[in-house]
């Protein structure tokens, strides 16, 4: 990661990046360009005037000045100055700056904690890169080193700190879903897991036959058909004088063929990500240990692949879940909400939390409806779901909540067992209607959110890389840490 530290007295040399605001009638400079000379800041604001740079957020146009100090000025749009904003300027600026070995950022001397965070994680997040060759040195990013001009007080050391961890472990999130799903079975995504976590995270894993022993009937059903055993991944942060409990679902697929009812090749492609559910729960976890946050924590992450063989599950199966209740197989490409029920069954039996939340890269029908960034989450509480939305706001990643429309809940009803696994259009709505009936006397306190899309980028975006995205890290922890 990109080295960012606070220095008040930083000089303006090699390349600086400076600020531009989007307010109308403010200077579009404000005050960062206080540490430059003024002929700099007369170039700067003439070149501005010239140009048609409004501060737009993540806007970045280049100033050269070729055999002077600074030899580069990159004008950056902050647009309202917000957390969004710097957020979107550090991303730009990771990308803009690639090339340079080292970036000054002049900031206003009343930068708020928030938009220095935001600012850090716009540079953390762009600069990620997961590539399993080794990258040509000449195209490899340069930039080592973020100087922000800034003093550093302990609220903004404590501010950059967090957006360091949060940072961090989104990383770690995407690693865990870019990596190739012949690498990443059950047991390597434990093993990654247990290298990272740290002190004061306990960790719980059930293999297949303490799973058969116990009833988790929906995860041994979906792994049934692979070499690669299934694992059922608990991981708990407890701190003295924690007086409410969140549990944390993920699912884990590390690879869907769709089982029986295979998938077409096209849809096959990026099914590595289908464990970003699990992914994020867990970055989400390990990140609330190393910030301390005085909440208890479990996050459970089902890990299966969904194979083809002689052994695998099939239309018509009943599955019997953990807890009893039981589920008609009508595709076994619908196989994320069948572990999922394990989970969630488990959490409300065993575990009391006062809240639990469930996410899932989970139905195409997500996609359909809200497009590529967004994730659908369901809730029955208004407050729970005000609170999960602010997060998701602040940290910038988007959700929409969907109704849990009672008018679709027969459709999950079976003939032959309790559930129907695929109960049908609308999609998103009725995965999450079977969701429902594994909550228990939790339903009230519990979220769904469907993050399939979001999951991934096609290219690089803002802050996110091409590739797996981490979504969810940042909203849980964000959220958790309101609590």
């Amino acid at each position: 990661m990109i080295s960012i530290r606070l220095d008040g007295a930083a000089s303006a040399a090699g390349t600086v990046a400076c600020p531009v605001g989007a307010a109308e009638g403010d200077s579009p400079l404000g005050t960062p360009l206080a540490v430059l000379p003024a002929e700099i800041r007369a170039e700067v604001e003439a070149y501005l005037a010239a140009t048609e740079h409004k501060g737009a957020p993540g806007t970045v146009q280049t100033l050269p000045r070729p055999l002077r100090e600074p030899a580069k000025v990159l004008l950056v749009g902050v647009g309202a100055g917000d957390e969004a904003g710097w957020r979107a300027a550090g991303a730009a600026l990771a990308r803009a700056a690639a090339k340079e070995p080292a970036l000054t950022v002049p900031v206003p001397a009343d930068l708020s904690e928030a938009a220095l965070r935001g600012l850090a994680e716009g540079l953390w997040l762009a600069s990620y890169r997961f590539a399993l060759t080794e990258e040509k040195a000449e195209a490899a990013p340069k930039l080592a080193e973020v100087v922000v001009a800034l003093d550093a007080r302990p609220e903004r050391e404590a501010a950059l700190a967090a957006a360091r961890i949060v940072a961090g472990h989104t990383r770690f999130a995407r690693d865990l879903t870019n990596t190739p799903s012949v690498v990443k079975t059950p047991e390597w995504f434990v093993r990654q897991v247990r290298e990272r976590a740290g002190d004061g995270v306990t960790v719980t894993v059930r293999e297949q036959a303490q799973l058969a022993a116990e009833g988790f009937g929906g995860i041994l059903a979906v792994g049934g058909g692979s070499v690669n055993e299934p694992r059922l991944l608990e991981l708990t942060w407890a701190p003295e004088g924690a007086t409410r409990h969140v549990v944390l679902v993920g699912k884990g697929i590390t690879y869907d063929t769709g089982g029986i009812d295979i998938k077409p090749t096209e849809a096959m492609q990026l099914m590595r990500k289908d464990m970003g559910g699990a992914a994020a729960v867990v970055g989400t976890l390990l990140a609330v240990a190393e910030l301390k946050l005085p909440v208890k924590v479990t996050a459970l992450a089902p890990l299966a692949e969904n194979m083809v063989s002689g052994s695998s599950w099939r239309q018509g199966d009943v599955v019997t879940h953990y807890g009893g209740l039981t589920s008609e197989v009508r595709s076994t490409d619908a196989e994320g909400r069948v572990v999922l029920g394990d989970a969630m069954a488990y959490a409300v039996k065993n575990l009391s939390p006062d809240l639990l939340v469930d996410l899932a890269t989970l139905t195409g029908a997500s996609r359909i409806a809200l497009g590529k960034k967004t994730a659908a989450l369901f809730g029955a509480d208004d407050e729970l779901v005000a609170a999960l939305s602010a997060a998701a706001a602040d940290a910038g990643e988007q959700v929409w909540r969907l109704p849990l429309a009672d008018e679709y809940a027969a459709d999950v009803k079976s003939d032959l067992a309790d559930l129907d696994n695929a109960a049908g259009n609308p999609g998103t709505i009725t995965a999450a209607l079977y969701l429902r009936e594994f909550a228990g006397d939790r339903r009230d306190r519990w979220i769904h959110i469907d993050m399939s899309s979001p999951a991934w980028s096609a290219a690089p975006d803002a802050e996110l890389a091409k590739g797996a995205t981490g979504w969810g890290v940042r909203t849980l922890t964000r959220w958790l840490t309101t609590l």
